[in-house]
């Protein structure tokens, strides 16, 4: 039986000429009432399955799907995986920070458990370590290089685009699924933080599995599915906190309010998955908080060596109202004030240094979510497109809501996030008002989504003046007819009905293509990275002008200069010299950021550098423009320091003698150390230079008993925000007055075996 699929009455009917998308079907829904479905539904989770061998069930997917749909997916994740891949290792270490904590992991279990950033155990990442074990897994059987360390970030990519996929074929064809997958993938964000090594990634995927997994069990109220769901947030957890907990407001009211079975069933399964998600969660905080603190490393990014206290303050509340303890500054003070990360306001996501990030598809995604609830208000209660749009929905606008109100630290690249929520709703709208094009709202609406897309990519655009230029015009004047098309699509013909979808469909994905390729293009590395290309007024973060931006504390770029300097490496406001080089090394105070020797300009500001003495041969990025960090910045906050040949022969000789080779202040110089070496280097401080670890007592004891060989000059402003009574610039000072120096390739190190 075939019946027209309408969404407000479920009555058949004569369906309009389709071009592309197969007609409707119908199926019997938990309570025994005919409903209707797009194609591919199977009438139960699980029926509609291919039977036979595995390998045919892999190749053919669904019986009632076309021959060329399973191929075509499959065809598809591998491009998306392919695409990745290409030019992966430009990055290097990528954020080295990271990197020297796989590194360590992949030398020690015990690092590898407890996400240090040494081997020796010093001091711990100021994440939870779920994210840390993947790559130093990889490492473990490729060895260190920048392949292993960023490769399972495009796996993430590859599942991310499959789980996104399952979720819509759930209740669309599979033109709405390749939507999809291309919305995600194009997303420029998503193809710079899919190939680098921060949390980010990781999160993003258990989140849309989480989200697909409620998904599932809504259709037959399968508690192990929502156990699943509960599982996939409690490895969130376990990755970036209480991030992870964003959506699970939406995921258990949807499921509560409209999944089949009884009010109390209902709660008693959202119940259970929260148990599930706590066990997922708990088990590895339960270890770290019962471990004996004299024999694990200190919890990095806490003030008390507390996993809990990390994730409450800094990690937690901190980055709701700005009270980061240990921060290098909170942010704007509410409404639309300013502040160190950029503005807030309910326009954050769509301003000068986020939008091109992130914001391309929203405008179209919230008015096909406004839309379709509209379409599904009539249906009953326990309709599975109506529970899916709600889903996805709901996950995008709280995150988007409590992203653009937070006023603690915020990056650029936290956008990943939205990016799986965005693409269903893009994906599964359009499909949904394709089937209604007939009826005048759904095509007036779908121009309506052409319409906001086209010009917001217009907008987007004319931020990078001097970035293909012409594009925007392609974009706008082709969105506006692809718009025109739509609202007769009905009326036209199947060819030029396909030939409207196909003008929709390329204008609209035009701007984050050009994107994407550009960041696909380029090598990021460092502790602030943004896809595509500078753009007029991006902030910068703190210590420098990042793209031409405005500084963040410490000196940075001048405002609105869009990288006049591109091409020798950004802006020259903070000490850089302006060839994508930032000084020397360091060599003492709060100063010297990373140089770039040899360094090539990639067109952008950052300068990739082939550094000297690693084996592997991986690259380094000065990162002259793209991000500042130098001179009269916060040194080594941001970005690591350049390794010579020289130096590294010091740290590795006699380096077995010792526990640690040398102590750097901050963790990204100790990572670049570390990294060069393969020897343990201590971060004093953590990430910041201000956690309290070592205490100076501790680091005395640790000399005196000859566990560390060299203190390395400068690094992260020694104790900054807490002054000259920080840890870090006690220690500073202590090893300054009683020990020789050593100077080699311009860069101090005190030895701690000799003493003054």
């Amino acid at each position: 039986m075939t019946t027209h699929f309408d969404t407000s009455t479920h009555q058949g009917g004569e369906r309009p000429a389709d071009p592309g998308w197969g007609p409707p079907t119908t199926r019997t829904d938990v309570q025994g009432a005919e409903v209707a479905d797009t194609p591919g539904t199977p009438t139960a989770p699980g029926s509609g399955e291919p039977r036979g061998p595995l390998g045919r069930r892999i190749w053919r997917g669904r019986p009632e799907d076309n021959r060329w749909v399973r191929p075509g997916f499959l065809l598809a994740l591998l491009l998306i995986g392919g695409l990745y891949t290409w030019n992966l290792t430009a990055s290097g270490y990528a954020n080295s920070f990271y990197s020297a904590a796989v590194q360590a992991g992949s030398q020690s279990w015990k690092a590898l458990f407890f996400g240090s950033l040494d081997s020796a155990n010093a001091i711990t990442v100021d994440k939870p370590p779920a994210s840390l074990w993947p790559m130093a897994l990889s490492v473990r059987l490729l060895g260190l290089n920048s392949f292993a360390i960023l490769f399972p970030q495009v796996l993430m990519a590859v599942a991310t685009a499959g789980v996104l996929w399952a979720a819509v074929r759930r209740r669309f064809d599979a033109t709405a699924g390749f939507l999809t997958m291309a919305v995600f993938a194009l997303t420029p964000v998503a193809a710079l933080m899919f190939r680098f090594n921060n949390p980010d990634a990781a999160l993003a995927l258990l989140m849309a599995a989480a989200v697909y997994c409620t998904l599932r069990a809504m259709e037959k109220a399968q508690t192990k599915w929502l156990v699943w769901a509960g599982t996939a947030i409690g490895l969130a957890f376990l990755v970036k906190t209480l991030q992870a907990f964003l959506i699970l407001p939406v995921l258990a009211l949807v499921y509560v309010a409209f999944a089949p079975g009884t009010w109390k069933k209902r709660v008693g399964q959202v119940l259970l998955a929260g148990l599930a998600m706590v066990v997922s969660g708990g088990w590895w905080v339960a270890i770290v908080e019962l471990w004996p603190a004299s024999s694990r490393p200190y919890i990095g990014g806490s003030q008390n060596n507390s996993f809990l206290e990390l994730t409450f303050g800094y990690n937690g509340l901190g980055r709701i109202n700005g009270e980061e303890t240990g921060s290098v500054g909170g942010g704007g003070g509410g409404g639309n004030g300013g502040g160190n990360w950029g503005e807030t306001g309910w326009d954050r996501m769509f301003g000068s240094n986020i939008g091109g990030q992130i914001s391309w598809l929203i405008p179209a995604a919230l008015i096909l979510l406004g839309a379709a609830i509209w379409a599904t208000r009539k249906l009953r209660r326990t309709d599975g497109t109506r529970a899916a749009f709600l889903l996805w929905g709901g996950s995008l606008l709280i995150t988007m809501v409590v992203f653009s109100f937070m006023q603690g630290i915020f990056h650029e690249y936290y956008t990943v996030a939205l990016a799986p929520y965005i693409a269903p709703l893009v994906g599964m709208g359009a499909a949904l008002l394709w089937e209604r094009r007939a009826e005048v709202w759904a095509s007036l609406t779908l121009a309506a989504a052409m319409t906001a897309t086209a010009v917001w990519g217009y907008v987007l655009l004319t931020r990078s003046s001097d970035y293909l230029p012409w594009l925007k015009w392609v974009v706008l004047v082709g969105g506006l007819v692809a718009a025109l098309g739509l609202v007769f699509a009905a009326r036209l013909g199947r060819q030029l009905a396909l030939a409207v979808v196909g003008l929709s469909f390329v204008t609209a994905l035009a701007g984050p293509t050009a994107y994407t390729l550009t960041t696909l293009g380029e090598g990021h590395t460092g502790s602030i990275v943004t896809a595509g290309p500078s753009v007029q007024g991006g902030r910068g973060g703190p210590g420098g002008g990042m793209r031409g931006g405005v500084g963040g504390p410490g000196g940075g770029g001048m405002p609105g200069q869009q990288g006049q300097n591109n091409q020798q490496g950004g802006q020259n406001g903070n000490g850089q010299n302006g060839n994508g080089q930032m000084g020397q090394p360091p060599t003492g105070g709060f100063g010297g950021g990373p140089n770039g020797p040899n360094g090539q300009q990639n067109g952008n500001g950052s300068t990739q550098t082939q550094p000297q003495g690693q084996g592997d041969g991986q690259t380094q990025n000065g990162d002259g423009g793209r991000m500042g960090g130098g001179g009269g910045g916060m040194g080594g906050l941001l970005n690591g320091a350049s390794v010579s040949d020289e130096v590294k022969e010091l740290l590795e000789k006699n380096a077995g003698d010792y526990t640690w080779a040398a102590a750097a202040i901050g963790a990204q110089n100790a990572a670049s150390y570390q990294l060069s070496t393969g020897e343990p280097v201590m971060a004093i401080g953590g990430f910041n230079g201000t956690d309290p670890s070592p205490t100076l007592a501790e680091f005395k004891t640790f000399v005196e008993e000859g566990k560390i060989h060299y203190f390395i000059a400068g690094g992260s402003r020694g104790g900054m925000g807490g002054g000259s009574n920080g840890t870090s610039a006690q220690i500073s000072s202590w090893v300054q007055e009683n020990f020789e120096t050593v100077t080699v390739d311009g860069t101090t190190f005190y030895d701690l075996t000799q003493a003054k």
